[in-house]
């Protein structure tokens, strides 16, 4: 089982990123998906999740109002549209599948993780 992350760059403060996430190996329709990233010497945090049916999503402080998750079914896909980036942004940027249907803001909660992608935000 394999989800592979894309989209990650150097960017200027105040543009946009989109990344995506692929999953092999096995279908991931039934459960929900997360985000997290990791900064330079910090503990991996939540950045947003959605759940198995694309009905209900949840976002940490950081990222409302400016991060949308949304995935297809069709292609086995999970995004992450990231707006208005700052330097705060700036980390390495995992998605992951998670044990349950729902969208969990536990890291405890999700069982499959991709290899990560690294965001640069320059000011």
């Amino acid at each position: 089982v394999q989800l592979q992350a894309s989209g990650g760059g150097l960017v200027q403060a105040g543009r946009s990123l989109r990344f995506s996430c692929t999953t092999s190996g096995r279908r991931f329709s039934n459960n929900g998906m997360g985000w997290f990233r990791q900064a330079p010497g910090k503990e991996r945090e939540f950045v947003a999740a959605i759940d198995w049916k694309g009905a209900s999503t949840t976002y940490s402080d950081a990222a409302k109002g400016r991060f949308t998750v949304s995935r297809t079914y069709s292609e086995n896909t999970v995004y992450l549209q990231m707006n208005n980036l700052g330097p705060e942004d700036t980390a390495v940027y995992y998605c992951a599948a998670a044990r349950s249907s729902a969208a969990s803001t536990e890291r405890s909660a999700y069982a499959y993780w991709g290899q990560g992608t690294q965001v640069t935000v320059s000011s």
